[in-house]
């Protein structure tokens, strides 16, 4: 069995350095990942005012200076957040509360994908965002000031908006509530609760009630050791379940709760797997997760399970394709709003490499075999069809080539190289 560490986690990340630009004094960050993503993050951070060095490649300790929930102020120029949704989601709240001007960007998929879910709940709160160049779509300008509290009912469980949220109403000095129809990730909550602005949950029937009653004046610096990602660890965890390795231990990855819905579809898939916490860092619980050669059965997703698993559906679907039956996923329509659409990028590449499958409104169904599986893969600038399809690939029964397999950067520097020495 081997055994490896993946890096840090992507979310953590960057919710880490947004408060630790905010926060007074310097933070002390360990850990954090030095994917494209978290990059474009910290340089848009420094843009606004804090201290942020260059993210080291092996995630050693960083300091950030931050600048205090008032110091923020407008950039030189257009805060270019790359491929990073999550990035921009996030600043987007920040920045609301913030008096200044600012224009968030990205590349040209970021530019494509959807902001009003982000920019009209925060306009209940009194931001201002005027989009430059199309509805909806970045560039927008954030005209930060003033704000009030809100009471919201989101009408989807989503981690982006209602940290953009909580960000606003801690930059703003204004309370928020919301009630989420579903469990969504809670990094921001938890890290929240960690600095002292307290958060309060109350579970209602499915959803969740989250409120930040009295958004704390001040925030101190953050001591974290950034855990290793659960998304990324799904991959490495993917090739054992798949037979090509005869096991993977990876240690010191995130067990948050509402991250492993991955690892969940995999149980019910039948795999050989254990987790065990063992540590808690900044309210993120961590530990150590195993994976063995197993004979996988097929599934059916359902929409409640699809909030907790959302980026790891794609390796349960190349998982689907060595499990015995057909598994079905559905209820994921939130995956055709992602770096590329990935519903039809697995279907795509999925026919192309000999899969039988079928695409839905909001999932798709995927049928099981033990053939040899051979064709091109596109994919579409994606990280993690790139990366679910790697795994596939390195199968030696396959005869499966990735095309544009550098956007693995975004979140999993590395990736190529690790999945080379798992499968070795």
């Amino acid at each position: 069995m081997i055994r490896l560490r993946v890096p840090g986690d992507k979310s953590v990340s960057q919710r880490a350095l947004i408060l630790a630009g905010l926060a007074d004094g310097a933070s002390r960050l360990d850990g954090v990942l030095a994917g494209a993503d978290p990059r474009s993050t910290a340089a848009a951070v420094a843009a606004l005012g804090a201290s942020v060095p260059d993210l080291p490649a092996d995630g050693s300790e960083i300091r950030i200076g931050g600048a205090g929930l008032r110091g923020w102020s407008s950039p030189g120029g257009p805060l270019d957040l790359g491929n990073s949704g999550t990035g921009a989601r996030l600043l987007l709240g920040a920045l609301a509360g913030c008096d200044l001007t600012a224009v968030v960007t990205g590349d040209a998929s970021l530019r494509s994908r959807p902001m009003k879910r982000i920019t009209d709940p925060l306009g209940v709160m009194g931001a201002r965002f005027e989009y430059e160049a199309s509805d909806g779509r970045l560039p927008v300008r954030v005209a930060g000031g003033a704000l009030r509290a809100v009471d919201l009912d989101l009408p989807v469980a989503s981690a982006q908006v209602k940290s953009a949220l909580l960000l606003a109403g801690l930059t703003g000095g204004v309370p928020v509530q919301l009630t989420e129809p579903g469990v969504s990730r809670d990094h921001t909550e938890r890290m929240f609760d960690a600095l002292g602005a307290r958060i309060i949950r109350h579970v209602r029937g499915e959803g969740v009630r989250v409120e930040m009653r009295d958004p704390p004046d001040r925030i101190p610096p953050l001591d974290l050791r950034v855990p290793g990602d659960p998304s990324s660890a799904t991959f490495l965890l993917l090739a054992a379940l798949l037979g090509l390795t005869d096991g993977v231990e990876i240690t010191d990855v995130g067990l948050n709760p509402t991250r492993t819905g991955g690892f969940d579809l995999f149980d019910r898939m039948g795999a050989r797997m254990s987790r065990e916490v063992e540590s808690e860092q900044g309210g993120e619980p961590i530990g150590t997760v195993r994976a063995l050669p197993t004979d996988l059965r097929a599934i059916q997703v359902g929409a409640s399970d699809v909030v907790r698993a959302i980026d790891e559906l794609p390796a349960v679907a190349i998982a689907a394709v060595r499990a015995e039956g057909v598994t079905t996923i559905r209820g994921a329509e939130e995956l055709r709003h992602k770096e590329t659409d990935r519903i039809s990028a697995l279907v795509d590449n999925l026919r192309a490499v000999g899969v039988a499958c079928e695409e839905h409104p909001d999932g798709l169904e995927v049928e099981g075999t033990d053939a040899p599986l051979s064709g091109v893969v596109d994919p579409r600038h994606d990280h993690r069809i790139a990366m679910v399809f790697g795994v596939l690939a390195a199968d030696p029964r396959n005869e499966i080539r990735v095309t544009g397999r550098d956007c693995v950067e975004v979140s999993f520097p590395g990736f190529w190289a690790t999945l080379a020495e798992v499968v070795s």
